[in-house]
């Protein structure tokens, strides 16, 4: 008797999460770590790219060595954060990190543009095509994640099932920031201090 009892409360107590919301505040949930998971994915492809990507404009470019140290210190720098998404704090660190690194690849290859042969290099060219293909997976990817991350948030704020979130302790996930969604889409300002020597003239006929 007392078996077919607690089984009869354990379904009434399943069946009222359900209906307030519990099982799709879990879906949602694995939705949004799911996402995650994509967005770490394509970051780690574009960090991999990265040596053999210094590696072949350095054939080319030894001169470059400052833009050739800030990709490979910001690719460090990225290695070493210990991202918790969970953390706001956390998130937004790694963001700045990809960002800079971000920023760093870009002047990477407003340089490359000064050396023809380097573009003509089919190792650089295919790295370069496969980088940018990184960088639209790492845009769709964190896009997925947002509206994950949006999706979960405003249902766990909703009746009733803000109710169940508060029993459960579901609490709102940070997500990325529009500020810096907009720093990172930005095309940074290339500036290197430096400007072609001018042309040299011909000296006149006779001196």
């Amino acid at each position: 008797m007392r078996l077919l009892l607690r089984s009869l409360l354990l379904l009434l107590v399943a069946a009222s999460l359900s209906g307030c919301g519990y099982n799709a505040i879990q879906q949602k949930d694995e939705a949004v770590k799911a996402g995650w998971s994509e967005v770490l994915n394509q970051y780690q492809r574009r960090s991999d790219l990265i040596p053999n990507l210094v590696k072949t404009v350095q054939g080319y470019a030894q001169q470059e060595r400052q833009v050739l140290t800030e990709v490979t210190n910001a690719r460090a720098r990225v290695g070493q954060i210990q991202v918790n998404a969970e953390d706001a704090d956390s998130l937004k660190q790694f963001q700045q990190a990809q960002g800079e690194l971000g920023s760093a690849l870009q002047r990477l290859l407003v340089v490359s543009e000064n050396y023809p042969q380097l573009k003509s290099d089919q190792s650089f060219r295919d790295l370069q095509a496969q980088l940018e293909g990184t960088e639209n997976r790492i845009t769709v990817a964190r896009g997925r994640y947002i509206q994950a991350v949006q999706d979960y948030n405003t249902y766990i704020r909703s009746f009733p099932q803000v109710i169940t979130a508060k029993v459960v302790g579901a609490k709102e996930k940070p997500n990325f920031s529009v500020a810096n969604e907009a720093e990172i889409s930005r095309a940074p300002a290339v500036d290197f201090g430096t400007s072609p020597p001018a042309p040299q003239q011909a000296p006149a006929p006779g001196n």
